[in-house]
């Protein structure tokens, strides 16, 4: 099972006990949020795209949708998402509980600045009703990110 894949990833780090489950789904945003209990902002969507035959994960906050011709500068193709089955097979995750943890090599991790307005947000754990509270500096150290970058639209506050 996927989060028992992420608690063994966390254990070294002291963390495994952190990771909350739920009784309900947190698969979705709004759901998510609803778990937690906190605005759906917070909540750190891990997004997957196919890159040059390989995975691209871009943890973005909960509000933003990701800007085509920004992902086009940034990773010179277009944003084309996983399948499900892609999903599961480049990640060991099921769509729900996608996370930037714990995933196989080669698979390559970047953080969207949408993120850095909260002190702490919920990315998922490794199933569709877990997450786990991290400041933004531990979601980079964690999930072995390879920068933060801007690729989204739609959260910037007016």
């Amino acid at each position: 099972m996927s989060i028992e894949l992420v608690r063994d990833y966390f254990r070294p780090l002291g963390r495994e006990g952190d990771i909350l489950e739920f009784e309900v789904s947190s698969a979705t945003v709004e759901l998510a949020a609803q778990a937690v209990g906190v605005i759906p902002a917070r909540i750190a969507k891990t997004l997957s795209f196919l890159v040059e035959d390989g995975c691209v994960l871009i943890v973005a906050a909960g509000d933003a949708k990701i800007d085509n011709s920004k992902f086009k500068g940034f990773f010179h193709t277009k944003a084309k998402m996983l399948t499900p089955e892609q999903v599961s097979e480049f990640t060991g995750h099921a769509i729900g509980g996608v996370c930037p943890f714990g995933n196989p090599e080669g698979v390559r991790t970047y953080l969207d600045v949408s993120l850095q307005r909260f002190d702490t947000v919920f990315p998922a754990a490794g199933s569709s009703n877990s997450a786990i509270e991290l400041t933004c500096d531990e979601l980079a150290g964690y999930s072995k990110s390879l920068g933060w970058i801007d690729v989204c639209k739609g959260w910037q506050e007016e």
